[in-house]
C-alpha cells in the first residue's frame, strides 16, 4: 500500500530560532515535511512557488513584506491556488488577524500554542478546512469586523441563502465542523458538507474562513451569540 504524500510545509518567520523550533517539530511528524524556510514575506511568496509548498505557516510581522501582504499575493496567484496559508500572531495584533483572513488565510494560530496543536492545525488547514477558534477569539474577530470603517468585502451576503443554509452558516461561524453541524441540525455529515459547499458557491467564498467573515460582517452572527 502506498504511503500518503507528506504535507509540504513552508515556514515563514523572521526569527531564525522560531523557524528552527517549528522545523524540528514538523520534521518529527511522519505525515509532513519542511520544504523551505523564509525570513521575509517576499521570500515566502517566491518559495511558495519554487518549493511547491502545500501550506505556508506565515508570521505576520516580517521585514520587506509583511505576512498579510504576502498572504494576499499568494491567494491572488492562480499558480498558487492550492497553497493554504496558516498565519501566526500574538494577541497584541488582533486587528491584523482579521486583515490576514480577508487577505486569504485559512486560519491563524497564537505563537504560544502547544506543539501538538500546531501539527493538528497544519493537518486541518492542509485538508481544506479553516482553523477559526470559537469563544473569545471569535468574539475578538467580530469586534473588528463590525467596526464602522470596515466595508462589506463579500460578493454576496446571507440574504442569498435559504433558511437552512443560514443556519449552517451560523454554526460554521461559531467554529462547528461538519460533524458537529450535522448533530446540531439533525442532518447526516454528508448533507452538512453539501450545505457548506453550496454556501461557499453562493457567496463565492474560497473556504470556511471567508464564510466566517461574511457571517460576522453581515450581522448574522454577533459576539454575544458565540
Amino acid at each position: 500500500m502506498t504511503a500518503p504524500t507528506p504535507i509540504r510545509v513552508l515556514l515563514a518567520d523572521d526569527q531564525t530560532l522560531v523557524r528552527a523550533s517549528f522545523a524540528m517539530l514538523v520534521a518529527s511528524a511522519g505525515d509532513m515535511e519542511v520544504v523551505a524556510e523564509a525570513g521575509t514575506g517576499r521570500q515566502a511568496v517566491d518559495l511558495a512557488r519554487s518549493a511547491r509548498a502545500d501550506l505556508v505557516v506565515m508570521d505576520i510581522r516580517m521585514p520587506d513584506l509583511d505576512g498579510i501582504e504576502a498572504t494576499r499575493l499568494i491567494a491572488a496567484d492562480e499558480d498558487l491556488a492550492g497553497v493554504k496559508v496558516l498565519v501566526l500572531t500574538t494577541y497584541d495584533t488582533d486587528e491584523h488577524i482579521v486583515d490576514a483572513l480577508r487577505a486569504g488565510a485559512s486560519g491563524f494560530l497564537v505563537k504560544d500554542i502547544r506543539p501538538a496543536e500546531l501539527l493538528d492545525a497544519i493537518r486541518t488547514v492542509a485538508a481544506g478546512d479553516s482553523l477559526l477558534s470559537p469563544g473569545p477569539t471569535a468574539r475578538l474577530i467580530a469586534r473588528f469586523l463590525r467596526a464602522p470603517d470596515r466595508a462589506m468585502s463579500a460578493v454576496g451576503g446571507p440574504d442569498v441563502l435559504s433558511e437552512r443554509e443560514r443556519q449552517v452558516l451560523t454554526l460554521v461561524a461559531r467554529g462547528f465542523n461538519n460533524t458537529e453541524i450535522a448533530e446540531a441540525l439533525g442532518l447526516s455529515p454528508l448533507t452538512a458538507k453539501t450545505h457548506v459547499s453550496r454556501i461557499m458557491g453562493k457567496l463565492e467564498a474560497r473556504d470556511r474562513a471567508q464564510l466566517v467573515i461574511v457571517a460576522y460582517e453581515s450581522g448574522l452572527v454577533t459576539p454575544g451569540a458565540v
